[in-house]
């Protein structure tokens, strides 16, 4: 993983620089959420944890310092019982996760911030943490909680950025891109494959960024045989840097509308 993924996080501060920043109006705990499971041949399996965190640090780096912003450690354990077959995943049940996100809330509700925000990097997590804020902001009225998967936040953007029509983003263009561009050196460009999603059901999207109103549950081996969907090939560091800067400038401003909502109702 990144040299600095854990700097300036709550993991190198003392308590009482946490508290410091908690106790300011408007305060939000930033929590990167990721997983531990395949992600093809090419790609470490820690790729979703990498690249949230990634998403999650640009966006505060563009903050201005006025806003009290602390970024938490990355969550790696996420709900990836698909990608078991493949081998090298590791999930948790999802009571457990559910339970982790609510017992996160709890504490930083503890340290006195006003909200906590989720910045998911694995499509398996977006329902369990949509549950998960919601059980945690009815025990927690007070606070404001809320989670996104960070590539959503592209939007219709998505389209001008990628080089390729292959459907499919797990282990895809759009992450190996983002990879090439923080670290290369995780990516093996020998090992690429290309395996386009295909879905039976036309109104079941296309793929994880064009998704329709039907949900249909699948094992991952049933779409690929190498853990791979979309064109990695189609994939470059400058198409990362672009999709890296999009995201963070989405993400600064999710939390500056936090920052100052919060604010307002607090005063």
């Amino acid at each position: 993983m990144c040299a600095d993924m854990f700097e300036e996080t709550w993991l190198t501060k003392p308590y009482a620089e946490i508290v410091d920043i908690a106790g300011r109006n408007g305060s939000i705990l930033m929590v990167p959420v990721g997983s531990l499971e395949q992600h093809g041949r090419h790609l470490p399996t820690g790729t979703d944890t990498i690249l949230a965190t990634a998403a999650a640090r640009a966006g505060t780096d563009r903050l201005d310092d006025d806003v009290p912003v602390l970024l938490a450690p990355p969550i790696w354990a996420g709900y990836s019982p698909h990608h078991l077959p493949f081998g090298g995943t590791i999930t948790v049940e999802h009571d457990t996760f559910i339970d982790t996100i609510t017992d996160i809330v709890d504490s930083a509700a503890n340290s006195g911030f006003d909200a906590v925000t989720f910045v998911n990097g694995h499509g398996g997590n977006k329902s369990l943490l949509s549950t998960a804020v919601s059980v945690a902001g009815g025990e927690h009225p007070e606070m404001e909680l809320s989670t996104f998967l960070y590539l959503d936040l592209l939007g219709s953007d998505v389209e001008d950025i990628k080089q390729s029509d292959v459907p499919g983003v797990h282990g895809g263009e759009l992450e190996t891109s983002l990879m090439l561009s923080i670290r290369p050196d995780l990516v093996d460009e020998d090992s690429v494959s290309t395996t386009p999603q295909h879905e039976p059901y036309d109104r079941a999207g296309a793929d994880l960024l064009n998704g329709g109103p039907v949900t249909v549950y699948r094992s991952f081996d049933e779409y690929t045989e190498t853990g791979t969907l979309g064109e990695p090939a189609a994939a470059s560091a400058a198409t990362g840097e672009r999709t890296l800067e999009l995201v963070g400038e989405e993400i600064a401003t999710v939390l500056e509308s936090i920052h100052e909502h919060v604010r307002t109702i607090d005063s």
